[in-house]
């Protein structure tokens, strides 16, 4: 029986264009980088190498220090300098990117239905966000962070997704049983490779991000009404037992 559920955000619980998110997210990122001084003209050029070596973080250091170590490598800026605008950035023009998501309208009715059944809830985002951002998300999405057992972010996870030790670390943090737990998410990739540690796992289509080469299947595939429909039929049962 399922007594863990593993969330993916973008594209799931938080509807998406992805495409228009990056564009507006990295355009007003750009501006917010000239009025400040700084030429831009390489600036996502430096993200973009920073989030490379988040993802290729093998868990010697927080994806927060790997991010930063690569970018101040490139940038040749100081710490001190850039990061004060990239918090002011999130907690300000990072909201113009909101026009390009919209919430799920039955997302909170589920979490809070899973909560009051004793399902653990994790958000299980890829942690290439600080938390300030993942936390604007999550408001996006017409929810709240308590919502959530834990919340994985840049500062205090050590892999990214599609690392299988980004799942194993979640299982190993809370002592969970892989077969008692599901990750839902809508990318082929990052999200179903979860699967490989023996956890069951849920393919939301509705902003799918498809992967050419498939090596895992989904034990479930659905909208995200399905998938509502789907869980809530778990809860029955475990009610009824």
């Amino acid at each position: 029986m399922i007594d863990t559920v593993l969330f993916d955000l973008d594209g799931t619980l938080l509807w998406m264009d992805e495409q228009r998110f990056i564009q507006t997210y990295f355009t007003a990122l750009k501006v917010k980088f000239e009025q400040a001084g700084f030429q831009s003209s390489h600036l996502l050029d430096f993200i973009w190498s920073g989030l490379d070596a988040v993802r290729n973080n093998q868990g010697s250091q927080s994806n927060e220090s790997a991010f930063w170590q690569r970018f101040l490598q490139l940038s040749h800026w100081k710490k001190a300098e850039v990061e004060p605008l990239f918090l002011h950035f999130y907690n300000h023009e990072f909201s113009q990117a909101q026009n390009t998501t919209k919430p799920f309208s039955n997302a909170f009715n589920l979490l809070n239905d899973l909560r009051s059944s004793n399902i653990r809830l994790i958000l299980a985002t890829n942690p290439i966000f600080p938390e300030v951002a993942t936390k604007k998300r999550i408001g996006w999405a017409g929810l709240d962070p308590s919502c959530f057992s834990w919340i994985t972010t840049m500062e205090n996870s050590f892999f990214a997704k599609p690392h299988p030790g980004y799942y194993q670390a979640i299982l190993s943090r809370f002592s969970i049983k892989p077969e008692q737990c599901l990750m839902v998410g809508n990318d082929e990739k990052e999200d179903m490779i979860a699967g490989e540690l023996g956890i069951q796992t849920y393919l939301v289509i509705d902003c799918l991000i498809p992967e050419t080469n498939k090596k895992a299947t989904p034990n479930y595939r659905g909208t995200f009404s399905q998938m509502d429909m789907t869980l809530r039929s778990m809860l029955c049962r475990k009610k009824s037992q």
